[in-house]
Parts: C-alpha cells; structure tokens; sequence
C-alpha cells in the first residue's frame, strides 16, 4: 500500500475528530465527506478517484479482511486509530468502486445524564432480569444508549456482561463488573451462536448489538424468561411497531406463544430519535414504555395497537410519549417547533399538546 495513502488518511481521521463529526465518507467522485449534527459537509479536498477511494479503504483494514471484503463485496469492521479513537467501518463496492463510510465512536461513554436523556431510563439498569429494547432509525444513537445502560451496570453492579456485537463499537473499561466483548467473525460465526453459548457462560447480563433472524429473537426472549438481564436494538420507529416487528417474524402457529413470551419477559421499549438543537447538535427524544399488567394484556391478546395511548396516559408512572418528549423539548427551547412538527409520528396530537 502506497505510504502517501497512510498519510491522507491520517489527516481525514485527525479532521474528523477535530470537527467532532459522527461520519466521514469516502467515495469516489466526491471529495472526503463528514457529517456534522445531521448534514453533510463536503472537505475542501479533490474529488476522490476510484483508485483514491480502494487505496483509502484498504488502508483501514488488514489481509484477512481486504479477503472477505473482495469475497462478500461488503464488510464491517471497528477500527482503532491510534489510541486517539475508534470508528465503525463498514466497506463496500458501488458501480464498481469501492467506498467507505466510517461512524467515530466516542472513547468516553457518556452517561444518562450526559447523553440528555430520560432519568427514568437509570430502572432499566438496575433491573435483575428481562428484555429491555432499545430502538429507533439507523444512524439515531441506539448504540450509544446501549453502552451508557451497560456502563451504569459495570459502575455499580458486581455482574458478568457478555456483549455480542458486529463490530464491537464502544470498549467498556471492567470496573465493579466482569465483562466480556465479542465481535461477530472475529470470536464468533454468528449472534446465534455466539447468544446460545453465552448461556452457558455464567452471564448476569447479556447486550445484543444486533436481532437479525427470528432464532437469535427466540433465543433472547428465553435468555431474558431464565433470569438474565438482556439487552437489544432494533430498527423500528415505535414501541407498537417493535412489538409489531417481533412478532411478525415469526411463523403465525408460533406467534401467540411468542405474544406471551414477551407479555412475560419484556421489561421496557425506548424509542429514540437525534433531532437538531436550536444552538447547533442534536438533542435525543424518546418514547420510553415499561412494561405494566395492561400493556402485557394488550400483548397477549393482539390488541398492540392500543399501547400508544396507555403510554400516553401513563405519564405518572415514567411512560414518555414520543410527542411529549417532543413538546417538553419545543417548551424548554432545544428545538424549534417546526422540527418537532418533522419528528412527530403524529404533527396533529404535538399542536394540541402545546396548545398552551
């Protein structure tokens, strides 16, 4: 690999942690391009030729991976750029190029309290057993969520933790509990596997990056019924549609033993959205459900499309309606109205709560 490659992609990371970008892109005909608080912003740089955009990406990863990258066409990896930071890669051909789009992991896991979101989410982690779900669209903070969760459990919980992760994003730094980090290809073939071995290897708790096939989505759901606390994300917009999303993977003949497993087992769903701040970045707003006797009997009875509104009648007992997280964001100045109008999944519901 041409030395001069090492060297430009060097500056890109340097300038990507300097302006604090989630994204930096790499594809040829474009320049070098980060995304900062949710927009794209191109570098003063050339535009990148496709032998620009290979040599770059190659540069990121090692022969065994440059192997499986040409083999599969495609491949996610973490990086680790000199001790500075960690970025999640992921690799992959389009008309014919080859294009990197490579997402900066923070060293620091924030907390609760410094990510901005709900206090009310500090229950999750001190929770003995269950499935806790933690949700929204891609590129929304998901993961990052999960690791202030998991960190909490580490900082006062004497636990084993296994994490199961495709790639292994942020690195916990062991303090009161034991945890153990596996990435998918690297020490595992797969989230199947890798969850169905985790139960033999003495857990407290277990964190799934990812839920890809409805075997994985069994075996966390009987992980969380056997006394484990059981961490997951998933890419769906809504508590309903999460519950919706699960179900609906399986085979009908399954799915009212599986509507019970989860009336049983689930412990709470956020739903998370990254929308942009009046004075620049982005705030989290969340829908945050736990589970209670009457959502668990909207569950087993198939009756999922009324959660909404005992979620948004159940303010007293720490439920947060996305629209409530909107207004209270609209009410407290985060956000401009107009953007919380662009988040709602329901713009006339917002209007009436910020009536006043």
């Amino acid at each position: 690999m041409k030395e001069n490659y090492f060297l430009k992609l060097k500056q890109l990371l340097e300038i990507t942690i300097e302006k604090e970008a989630s994204d930096l892109h790499l594809t040829a005909g474009y320049p070098p391009t980060l995304r900062i608080s949710g927009s794209l912003y191109p570098l003063k740089y050339h535009l990148l030729s496709p032998e620009d955009s290979k040599n770059l990406a190659f540069c990121l990863m090692n022969e065994e991976q440059r192997k499986r990258f040409l083999e599969e066409k495609e491949i996610d990896f973490s990086y680790n750029f000199e001790n500075k930071a960690r970025f999640r890669v992921n690799v992959f051909f389009q008309r014919g190029c080859v294009s990197a789009a490579l997402r900066l992991i923070p060293t620091k896991i924030k907390t609760i309290e410094e990510l901005n979101l709900p206090p009310i989410l500090h229950l999750f982690a001190k929770a003995p057993q269950g499935f806790v779900l933690i949700c929204g669209p891609s590129s929304h903070g998901k993961s990052t969520t999960l690791a202030a969760l998991i960190d909490e459990i580490n900082h006062t919980r004497r636990d084993h933790i296994i994490t199961i992760e495709d790639p292994i994003e942020y690195v916990f730094e062991p303090d009161k509990s034991m945890i153990e980090q596996r990435e998918v290809h690297q020490d595992t073939t797969s989230f199947l596997k890798a969850l169905r071995s985790a139960l033999r290897q003495d857990p407290d708790v277990i964190m799934i990056g990812e839920m890809r096939d409805p075997e994985t989505i069994a075996t966390a759901i009987t992980a969380a019924e056997t006394g484990h606390l059981v961490f997951a994300t998933l890419h769906t917009n809504s508590a309903a549609q999460t519950i919706h999303r699960i179900v609906d993977s399986f085979p009908p003949g399954q799915q009212n033993q599986i509507r019970a497993q989860l009336a049983g087992s689930l412990l709470g769903i956020v739903s998370q959205r990254l929308v942009p701040r009046i004075k620049g970045g982005l705030i989290p707003a969340c829908e945050v459900m736990f589970m209670t006797p009457a959502i668990a009997n909207l569950i087993r009875e198939n009756k999922i499309h009324e959660i909404p509104m005992i979620i948004e009648t159940s303010l007293e007992s720490g439920m947060i309606s996305l629209n409530r997280s909107l207004a209270d964001l609209v009410k407290r100045k985060e956000i401009l109205l107009e953007t919380a109008l662009n988040y709602s999944l329901n713009p006339g519901e917002l209007k009436f709560l910020l009536r006043d």
